[in-house]
């Protein structure tokens, strides 16, 4: 379970940002392959966000106010929404949740928390 969490992360910059490239997406209840290897996942990560970075350039800032829509198979809109508020509740906020996450998981298991947003407190007081 826990390298399905880090194939999330690692995927799912490119993933949801794909899904701004559209005017709508229909959720289809897929779920993602276990990965076999740690070296799956961080070649999925180096992929996800070679993927978002082309994905936000083709996006453009004149498509930010566009409307994008989530759809039910049957075809029932279930969630509207600005493109831009795509891009930063989904693609970037739901990412931060899962590394959260990810990070409990490593407390849990006595593993050092890596550097995120500066020092952890696993590389001592204030990073020092």
């Amino acid at each position: 379970m826990h390298r399905l969490h880090a194939l999330d992360i690692a995927t799912g910059p490119g993933f949801l940002t794909d899904w701004a490239t559209k005017d709508s997406v229909t959720f289809t209840g897929a779920s993602s392959p276990e990965p076999k290897s740690t070296a799956e996942i961080l070649a999925a990560h180096d992929a996800g966000a070679a993927q978002a970075k082309s994905n936000i350039s083709s996006i453009g800032d004149a498509n930010l106010g566009k409307m994008w829509e989530f759809k039910t198979p049957d075809g029932k809109t279930v969630m509207t929404m600005p493109k831009a508020a795509l891009l930063r509740t989904l693609a970037l906020n739901h990412i931060y949740h899962h590394r959260g996450q990810l990070s409990v998981y490593l407390r849990l298991l006595d593993v050092p928390v890596p550097s995120i947003y500066g020092p952890s407190a696993d590389e001592g007081p204030a990073g020092m």
